[in-house]
């Protein structure tokens, strides 16, 4: 089983948010129905790849209520700005396997955290001079202003000189 991003996203909405950990080991039991063997580890790189493309969002677990520090870090996940959520074969039965609450998102909790995660990757991007990335994140960049009360027309006016290489 190699889960797509959108895959993932469905998941962790499926509970509203999602430790990294909590969604490997979701990862792995949807494996597992589907006849595989793959520990949570061997989804790792996969989330990551999720957070980074903005499918997921990182959010301080603090901000959606949470106060329980848990393996890998206190964010929690939830499903991003690019993201088409939708459920792996067998994901409805993930309540029933797994012992996880649902939680309730904040939506301007989820877009100050997208922002502030956004704006980072935009300095790293023009100041490593990632003219793939910087054009990535333009896109991103709309999605995400929809996706929540943010504004990056300052980030998109930075993006724009370095894709043109006017920086």
């Amino acid at each position: 089983m190699d889960p797509g991003p959108d895959d993932m996203a469905g998941v962790v909405d499926l509970f509203g948010a999602l430790a990294r950990a909590e969604l490997r080991q979701a990862l792995s039991e949807l494996a597992f129905r589907q006849g595989e063997q793959r520990e949570p580890a061997a989804f790792e790189d996969s989330v990551e790849g999720a957070v980074d493309s903005y499918h997921l969002v990182a959010v301080p677990a603090d901000a959606l209520g949470e106060s329980v520090e848990r393996e890998g870090g206190a964010d929690l996940l939830v499903a991003g700005p690019v993201a088409f959520p939708r459920l792996p074969e067998g994901g409805e039965d993930l309540p029933h396997i797994m012992d996880v609450p649902d939680r309730e998102v904040d939506r301007e909790a989820a877009a100050a955290a997208a922002e502030e995660q956004f704006r980072a990757d935009a300095a790293a991007a023009v100041g490593a001079g990632d003219t793939e990335r910087v054009g990535t994140l333009l896109d991103v960049s709309y999605e995400l202003e929809a996706w929540g009360p943010v504004d990056l027309a300052d980030v998109r006016r930075r993006l724009d000189a370095a894709r043109d290489g006017t920086n």
